[in-house]
């Protein structure tokens, strides 16, 4: 794939964001974008918050305390997103690249597993429950909306420790008990700085771009 690649990716670092202004700034750029459009890639860490997919069912958040809960436009149950974790927006054009969704989300699958495997670490898909597992513990989750062939939401991946604890007042993506993990849990490193490169490698590999940092 690598020799066939012949798009560019711009790679947006946004930091740490509230998560509603990005989520309606990504229905934006999408809503906006044309057959021209040069896909991106957006990272960033948010402030702590419960998303529910369209599908949603409020009885899966136990106890959201002083965590807000969001109604968001994207599949999937429940999930958390907050610090410790890198959350990753494919803004990609799938009509572009040739792949239709099912194998989009195998792709993000395969690019976190194989980011894992960079420190030897055994990741792998559950059947009917997307996201990436590491001991039958999910250590990252997906949750995607596609609009007119183009993608935006996205992954979510547990770096450090941090990232885990306000899991235990919800049922993580709708099923009661599941165990969450992150990868500094794992002998992984706990620097977000150390993984994304390589998730960002991995997911242009993946989709046979080329990866192009914003200024």
């Amino acid at each position: 794939m690598d020799a066939l690649a012949v798009h560019e990716i711009v790679v947006r670092e946004l930091g740490r964001q509230p998560y509603e202004p990005v989520w309606r700034a990504m229905q934006d750029f999408t809503d906006a974008r044309t057959a021209d459009t040069v896909d991106e890639l957006w990272l960033v860490e948010h402030d702590p918050v419960f998303t529910l997919g369209q599908a949603g069912k409020f009885e899966h958040v136990l106890a959201p305390g002083d965590i807000p809960v969001i109604h968001v436009d994207r599949g999937g149950q429940v999930t958390y997103h907050g610090p410790g974790q890198i959350v990753a927006y494919p803004l990609l054009d799938l009509k572009r690249l040739g792949i239709g969704v099912r194998e989009y989300v195998h792709r993000i699958e395969q690019a976190i597993i194989d980011t894992l495997g960079e420190w030897n670490i055994d990741g792998v898909r559950r059947d009917g429950a997307p996201g990436v597992y590491v001991n039958d513990a999910k250590i990252a989750a997906l949750g995607i909306r596609v609009r007119r062939g183009c993608t935006f939401h996205g992954l979510a991946f547990n770096i450090t420790g941090e990232s885990t604890p306000p899991f235990s007042r919800i049922n993580p993506c709708g099923y009661i008990g599941l165990q969450v993990v992150a990868l500094d849990d794992l002998g992984g490193p706990g620097g977000m700085a150390a993984v994304k490169p390589v998730l960002v490698a991995e997911l242009a590999r993946q989709f046979g771009v080329k990866p192009i940092m914003a200024a």
